[in-house]
């Protein structure tokens, strides 16, 4: 039995868990009513989940047409692992919330106290790397509880953020702000990448600010979400100097080709026929697809498309219908290119609820990077941040497709779609930031 926190803090560990989190419940929190995860969508960001879908099952007394995603969700004991088959993660857009469902559908082994309203409970969500969810749960008599509820912990939303080990030796973002001070203080790094045995290797190419500061923090990538220092998204980005920290570029949030329209249901070739133009620089038998689009912008006049959106309400923040999405548009209204959101969730909900931005300076040669000691801070981020961006025309689409030998009987095409924000409006994407200067 386990029957202290530290044994299920291993038993988690044991079990894979790289995150853990906690969840006092209400008594409404139970089998029929669903726990609710986060009051908007943060907790996409934190849980694995396939790709949301709309369920259209007509069942009495529920809501029809409701946003869901699969969860691979594992309740864990003494005796092992004992799979949840029917946990699922559901949305409410209007809310909005996302609920915890099906924990115990199919499962013998799920706790029973889950089904009752008695106050006091505690639900324990551990995420593996390979994207699973194990839970356990204490009732108000558990030493378990009176332990968790005997200490302040880091929250993350309505979850309490949990260590590793009782005898961790600080919090993840204390562990990761010393590590970015110790790499601040060694000045120039020669460019570098850590390769699949952990060895740091010499890195050439123009693109190696990220591979080093990861290869420094001893980061690889795993099979989930973008490679991670203790859960925390560690991002550098170029700037001119470390006085004013202006950032050389914008930030590159997400690249997902659309999945709607001319360019997808008659490819990219006839796509860039309709819209593409000569390249500007006057390179022979070439046509790009470029420009800023946005909801806030008038068409673009190499293209002739604009930006449109539905089913978001920008004054009120919320989502009004989980079908809508993202639209190129020509003169006629007609859709070049689409993206609907639960495309956009797919990808956008890959992000970490945390990061860190980091500044960054470059010489050659030999090509080398050093890193500044004021590091953006950000926690929470949430899809329904990412469309009111975009409502405003913070985010952006900034395409980089491109048809060179354009009239050879086989072109080269050369796919690049890409969402994007100024560093200064990367704020705005999380519910809570700040800067730490190092020194």
């Amino acid at each position: 039995m386990v029957a202290s926190l530290a044994q299920l803090l291993d038993l988690m560990r044991h079990h894979g868990a790289h995150r853990i989190y906690a969840k006092r419940l209400a008594p409404n929190d139970n089998n029929k009513n669903q726990p609710y995860l986060s009051r908007d969508f943060s907790a996409l960001n934190v849980f694995p989940h396939s790709d949301v879908y709309t369920d259209a099952q007509d069942v009495a007394g529920a809501v029809r047409d409701r946003a869901k995603a699969n969860i691979s969700m594992f309740w864990v004991d003494d005796a092992g692992k004992h799979l949840a088959p029917h946990a699922k993660l559901i949305l409410y857009p209007r809310y909005p919330e996302v609920r915890l469902s099906g924990f115990s559908l199919g499962c013998r082994e799920a706790p029973r106290l889950m089904g009752n309203r008695e106050p006091g409970r505690i639900l324990f969500l551990g995420v593996t790397r390979g994207g699973d969810i194990l839970a356990h749960a204490t009732d108000a008599h558990s030493p378990i509880t009176a332990e968790l509820n005997a200490r302040e912990w880091e929250t993350l939303g309505v979850l309490l953020e949990l260590p590793l080990s009782l005898s961790a030796p600080a919090n993840p973002k204390t562990i990761l702000l010393n590590e970015l001070q110790r790499i601040y203080r060694l000045q120039w790094i020669k460019s570098q990448k850590l390769v699949a045995d952990g060895v740091k290797a010499p890195y050439a190419a123009p693109n190696g600010g990220g591979y080093t500061l990861e290869a420094e923090l001893g980061i690889t990538p795993n099979g989930y979400a973008e490679p991670d220092f203790m859960g925390w998204e560690v991002k550098q980005y170029g700037v001119g100097d470390f006085a004013r920290f202006r950032a050389k570029s914008p930030v590159t949030l997400m690249t997902p080709e659309p999945t709607g329209g001319i360019y997808r249901s008659e490819g990219v070739a006839e796509f860039m026929k309709r819209f593409g133009y000569p390249d500007q620089a006057g390179v022979a038998d070439r046509f790009n697809f470029g420009g800023r689009y946005d909801c806030q912008r008038a068409p673009n006049h190499l293209t002739g498309l604009r930006m449109a959106m539905t089913g978001f309400d920008a004054p009120s923040g919320k989502m009004t219908d989980v079908d809508g999405g993202m639209y190129l548009l020509d003169a006629n209204d007609e859709v070049a290119a689409s993206w609907t959101f639960k495309d956009l969730m797919a990808h956008w909900n890959r992000k970490h609820a945390q990061a860190a931005y980091v500044p960054s300076l470059f010489r050659t040669p030999p090509p080398e990077y050093r890193y500044g000691a004021q590091v953006l801070l950000c926690e929470q981020t949430d899809f329904l941040l990412f469309l009111k961006a975009f409502a405003a025309g913070a985010v952006y689409y900034d395409p980089a497709v491109k048809v060179e030998n354009a009239s050879a009987a086989a072109p080269n095409i050369k796919r690049r779609s890409q969402f994007r924000v100024a560093h200064a409006d990367l704020t705005a994407l999380y519910k809570w930031h700040e800067h730490v200067l190092l020194t």
